[in-house]
């Protein structure tokens, strides 16, 4: 009969290769260091092959070890979601613990209102939040660290299941001493160059408005990068160019007391971004992200 590795031994290899170090990733898993050390060891002989290279200082993943990591991961991911099938029979799926990711343009207009219509419905659905890149959050609902994200679409999801809950306008905003030396309605060629801001590559926003409000002109993109949409609007209140702000911003009052301009971007189309959330089509928990797709989409 084959012997297969224990997903308790899967734990421990993932662990190790997010520590980096023995000591640490033991303490993680809440057990001894030679206990870890030995699973380890017992999962190589096991696969029949070297995992880990070790040295009394450091340690390294070889490249068979770093492929069984992504393996492992997967299948620890689709064993969180066979282990919530007991938690799905029976009831609306609203209640227990929901792990929700979403990134920094999204999350502060729209996580507190959130978190209030969940506790107001459904009392017995505990939220825990995350604010982080696209990049990040879908690697972290890969690995099963996740369990559902709010997203700006379109991205490349990689395989996930996706539903798009609303839409989001782009907005130009520009300052009222910028505003009066440029005619309405905004032509980008009437810009200085260098004169639009926008965030680092890290926010997908940047594609999504750039692709959005047809900005072709490169030579008018200013080459300083901010991490936030209020370091942009900073920019833009000093009268040092314009920026793309999307509209849930500029209604939770990014903009208020700013002394600034909004007009529609270039273009006689209307440019915007979908909202969508996303989760691994392995999920047993659908009832839930749909639930939670409604109350989204009624914030939005």
């Amino acid at each position: 009969m084959n012997k297969f590795p224990s997903l308790k031994q899967l734990h421990y290899l993932v662990t190790l290769f997010e520590t980096r170090h023995f000591g640490e990733a033991a303490k993680r898993c809440f057990v001894s260091q030679s206990t870890l050390s030995s699973g380890v060891q017992n999962l190589e002989e096991l696969l029949g092959c070297q995992l880990i290279e070790r040295d009394n200082k450091s340690l390294v993943f070889t490249s068979t070890g770093e492929d069984v990591v992504v393996r492992s991961r997967e299948l620890l991911a689709r064993t969180q979601d066979l282990m919530e099938l007991s938690n799905c029979k029976g009831g609306d799926g609203m209640d227990g613990q929901l792990r929700i990711g979403c990134i920094p343009t999204i999350a502060p207009f729209l996580l507190c209102d959130l978190v209030q219509e969940v506790n107001r419905l459904h009392p017995n659905l505990h939220l825990l939040l995350r604010e982080d890149t696209t990049a990040n959050l879908l690697t972290a609902l890969r690995n099963g660290e996740m369990d559902v994200l709010i997203l700006a679409l379109p991205v490349d999801i990689n395989g996930m299941h996706s539903q798009v809950v609303g839409r989001d306008d782009f907005k130009m905003v520009i300052s009222q001493k910028q505003a009066s030396q440029v005619s309405v309605p905004l032509r980008y060629a009437d810009l200085p160059n260098e004169s639009v801001f926008l965030l680092e590559k890290e926010h997908c926003l940047t594609d999504h408005a750039v692709s959005a409000c047809k900005l072709t002109s490169k030579e008018k993109i200013n080459p300083f990068t901010a991490t936030s949409l209020h370091t942009l609007v900073q920019m833009v209140a000093n009268g040092l160019g314009t920026t793309f702000i999307p509209q849930m911003a500029i209604d939770h009052g990014l903009l208020d007391n700013q002394n600034l301009v909004i007009v529609d971007p270039p273009g006689q189309e209307e440019a915007y971004r979908e909202i969508g959330l996303v989760w691994r089509p392995t999920s047993t928990r659908t009832r839930t992200f749909e639930r939670l797709a409604e109350i989204v989409a009624g914030l939005l």
